[in-house]
């Protein structure tokens, strides 16, 4: 028996996992409904995520799939809030989810049993109708999500206590009407914050960002229009950024990064080029600082009644409003604190998934992780892993050896992705897919395909790589996986190509051309390698 707590895209990918190999999942859902962070309601709810009504996903459709459920062909690239809500609910009914999940059931503790030595059970209490229920569960996944507990260190801000104007964190932000004709400023460079200039700028007087480290900034519209996850998380990609010299990758990262416009023109540039940083997402943030409905301003040295003075400019600027992006805390309230380490903002955990010192591995958390890539496939990798792990099939190293990788990996991602608030939930994203799946034999042998099904090789190891990619071969192995990675392009096309230009025809000399191309590359990657 194994409790889930919430029924977010983590807390869907687990029951389903658990049920996939024959475990008996409860999951707890403190709200009447699922979906988690991608359930827009207008009021704030305590212990749930927020969002705003025109969020639309970063990363595309074809990417973000659960790997055995792809999204509905006529479904946008990137979807709106409301449309990926759809998709969960129907990934729910198509796997017959909701039966094992009770709505209203907040998790108020999980402590060990007095024998966990031994059998590594739960005692599991929860509360619904302000009644309290205790269970025992033989193993636990923690799928509360990391975006319920805004940080918002204003001791970092000098001067803020004397502020005269409205400030809050960007949780609480939900429409841009509360920013007609004011002077705002956005203290942060991440995607909320960026989201929330951008929509501040039709309305407000005026709208400032600021950041300290600065940001890549990347477009959903890639190269010759396809979605940017599409082109650049690819294995050839994947194989160059890290079988390359670090100085050479380096600048190839700098160098397609500003294909589309030079970063440090806009103020953009980050402050260590050279190392990489967790790339924003949007299309329109270049455009107004272009036409001066944004500007990009440095660090926040100090608040003043009604204005702000920033770093190494000796001018104070008048403001209004001041929004904090400073990102969120993680927490696990129900838990004790001996269970899961936190420091500085961070779980300490095997794999981003367990935590080392348990004596039985019987408790795991997903979700918690921010890949350069799409959540929800990452999600459902750790819950196939944890549901073997819990079944018995696959075995966790000794304590001491994940205590040892734990400390080394936040000592080399300081080094690779610079010093942030998050910095160790930070990971590489085909990498991390690849580790978890070798771990339950899902992993795709590009080599191995390449004498069987030599077309579907090149597509997996050049095109994009597809969460169906891990359906291929091992438990849960899908039938549907090498079509649906065979006619990824087809879904990702058919929504957007609702006009054919007369006298248009199909092209197959570009297509022999692409083959062509594609073979040459692959005798000589294959060839090096």
């Amino acid at each position: 028996r194994v409790a889930v707590v919430g029924a977010g895209v983590s807390g869907l990918a687990a029951t389903k996992c658990c049920l996939d190999e024959g475990l008996e999942p409860t999951c707890f859902e403190q709200s009447q409904d699922i979906g988690g962070l991608w359930r827009y309601t207008e009021h704030i709810e305590a212990g749930r995520p927020s969002l705003y009504p025109s969020v639309i996903s970063n990363t595309s459709k074809e990417m973000s799939a659960f790997s055995d459920f792809p999204f509905p062909e006529h479904f946008p690239a990137f979807l709106p809030n409301a449309l990926l809500l759809d998709y969960l609910r129907r990934y729910t009914e198509h796997f017959g989810l909701r039966e094992h999940i009770r709505f209203g059931s907040t998790v108020v503790s999980i402590r060990k049993r007095p024998d966990f030595a031994t059998t590594g059970q739960w005692d599991v209490v929860t509360e619904a109708g302000g009644k309290q229920t205790s269970h025992v569960f033989d193993a636990v996944m923690v799928c509360s999500g990391s975006f319920s507990e805004p940080s918002l260190p204003l001791q970092c801000f000098p001067g803020i206590e004397r502020f005269r104007g409205q400030h809050f964190h960007s949780r609480q932000y939900k429409h841009p009407d509360v920013f007609q004709g004011k002077r705002v400023l956005v203290v942060g460079m991440g995607n909320s914050g960026v989201d929330i200039a951008v929509e501040a700028s039709r309305v407000a007087a005026k709208v400032t960002i600021s950041t300290t480290r600065g940001a890549w900034l990347l477009s959903r519209v890639s190269e010759h229009g396809y979605p940017w996850d599409m082109i650049l998380n690819t294995r050839l990609m994947t194989l160059i950024k890290t079988k390359l010299p670090a100085p050479l990758s380096w600048w190839l990262i700098n160098y397609k990064v500003n294909q589309w416009f030079n970063h440090e023109n806009y103020g953009l540039q980050p402050e260590n080029s050279w190392l990489v940083r967790e790339p924003l997402v949007n299309d329109e943030l270049p455009s107004y600082i272009l036409t001066g409905r944004i500007t990009i301003r440095p660090g926040v040295k100090e608040f003043k009644d009604s204005s702000v003075l920033f770093h190494n400019c000796p001018e104070e600027e008048p403001i209004d409003v001041v929004v904090f992006g400073t990102g969120y805390t993680i927490s696990f309230p129900f838990l004790e604190e001996s269970i899961i380490r936190v420091e500085n903002k961070h779980a300490s955990l095997y794999k981003y998934v367990f935590p080392p010192r348990l004596q039985k591995p019987t408790l795991a958390v997903l979700g918690v992780i921010k890949p350069f890539g799409a959540i929800m496939p990452v999600a459902e990798m750790q819950a196939r892993w944890v549901s073997r792990v819990f079944k018995g099939l696959c075995q966790l190293p000794p304590q001491a050896v994940m205590e040892k990788e734990v400390n080394e990996k936040k000592k080399n991602q300081i080094q690779w992705f610079g010093l942030t608030f998050d910095e160790v939930l930070k990971t590489e994203w085909l990498g991390y897919l690849d580790t978890l799946a070798s771990f339950i034999g899902a992993k795709p042998s590009v080599l191995g395909l390449l004498c069987t099904d030599p077309w579907l090789a090149l597509t997996i190891f050049f095109g994009p790589c597809s969460p169906y990619q891990y359906r291929l071969g091992g438990p849960g192995r899908w039938q549907g996986a090498r079509q649906a990675i065979l006619t990824q392009w087809d879904r990702v096309l058919k929504p957007t190509r609702t006009r054919v230009p007369a006298g248009s025809s199909s092209s197959l000399l570009s297509l022999l051309t692409v083959v062509g191309f594609l073979l040459l590359l692959a005798a000589v990657v294959f060839g090096f390698l």
